[in-house]
């Protein structure tokens, strides 16, 4: 049983206060750069880093889905500066994006060679992310999804040095978080947990993180919902919740619900975290006959009690739809995706390579069952 986690990680609220100190003193970076999106830029929450960063070379070009000209693009600029610390400011696009620029910081191409695991043959730059939404968990992983724009297709690109050197989880930084947003990636996050306890690859160690990420966040997501700037104890327990999501899934893997949104963001940019709300209960119907007696755990610790485990593994689910309905989660139909295109979404999350994960077996007539019955 083996579990990787080799990130410095501080957390709390008012941690964002120590990023000098923490470049200066344990990273000992002196030419950093910062890769963040024009979201971040308009919220003002640059101003949380900047007086600590004078002069800092920001790369604030991020779109949601990061897409690999993009980063491309950004890596030119970037190796020029011969930088010797990459930022990653924001939700999970920022993160991803600057694991993916640490790794072309110092390996030679652009992104779409590196695929796959372990393909670079230099380790990256060091990374720190600091992650602004309550849904990511990338500041945790080894993984850095960035879609290629020719192929239209979510590459995953991992390898055991790209987990950040340095997480900071800082839960004031989602004070001003609009309610969607809370409601898109809290989901993102809970699907992250009950993925990974679910899924063929989870162990002892996953499964605890993954059990009590889902108690946290589905403990604290209305009450962030309704009210972010008040309720301190639930932004605490959203970014904590968030955090050991990352851990589980990302020592054991996520299922069908990724394999599915992954294909609809990189095919129509659909946002991940409501792609994954959409989906989450969706494929847990699907996954229902294998994994209802492990499901049911995770029932009775949102508060379900019911003694059969079908009946609350059932429950778990309903669970879910309803939290989906209060927190403003659209439809699939309200995608205004057309139906010729579940053919091409099935054999597309049918080739991700997270299939092999889901605990019961699919083909790709199963995922275009799933398809249309989302729809419906």
């Amino acid at each position: 049983m083996l579990f990787h986690m080799p990130a410095r990680l501080y957390f709390g609220s008012g941690e964002i206060s120590n990023l000098k100190l923490i470049i200066n003193e344990y990273l000992r970076a002196e030419n950093p750069i910062l890769v963040t999106d024009q979201g971040i830029v308009q919220s003002g929450l640059l101003k949380k880093v900047l007086p600590q960063l004078p002069g800092i070379k920001i790369f604030d070009e991020i779109e949601a889905n990061p897409k690999s000209d993009t980063i491309n693009k950004i890596a030119g600029k970037m190796r020029r500066l011969n930088p010797d610390l990459v930022i990653g400011f924001g939700g999970g696009s920022p993160i991803d994006a600057g694991k993916a620029l640490a790794l072309l910081g110092t390996n030679d191409g652009d992104i779409e060679a590196y695929e796959g695991k372990e393909k670079y043959k230099n380790n990256p730059l060091p990374f720190l992310a600091i992650p602004t939404t309550c849904g990511t968990g990338s500041e945790v992983t080894w993984v850095s999804v960035i879609t290629d724009v020719n192929r239209k297709f979510k590459m995953s690109i991992k390898g055991p040095k790209m987990y950040p050197a340095v997480s900071i989880v800082d839960p004031d930084l989602i004070k001003t978080l609009p309610p969607s947003i809370i409601a898109s990636t809290g989901l993102d996050a809970l699907t992250h947990a009950v993925e990974a306890y679910l899924s063929k690859p989870a162990t002892l160690i996953t499964d605890t993180h993954a059990v009590k990420a889902v108690e946290l966040i589905s403990g604290a997501i209305k009450g962030a919902y309704d009210d972010i700037e008040n309720h301190h104890t639930d932004r605490e327990d959203m970014m904590f919740g968030s955090t050991i999501a990352g851990f589980a899934f990302g020592n054991s893997d996520v299922t069908a619900v990724h394999c599915i949104s992954e294909s609809i963001g990189a095919l129509y940019d659909i946002p991940h975290g409501v792609a994954n709300s959409i989906f989450l209960p969706h494929v847990l119907s699907y996954n229902l006959p294998e994994c209802f007696e492990k499901m049911a755990t995770l029932a009775r610790q949102t508060g379900i009690d019911k003694v059969d485990d079908m009946k609350a593994s059932k429950a778990f689910i309903q669970v879910i739809i309803d939290l989906s309905k209060h927190l403003g989660i659209p439809l699939f139909k309200d995608l205004k995706i057309e139906k010729d295109q579940f053919e091409m979404i099935a054999r597309m999350s049918f080739e991700n390579n997270s299939t092999p994960s889901n605990p019961r077996k699919l083909e790709q007539k199963d995922f275009l069952q799933i398809l249309e019955n989302a729809y419906k």
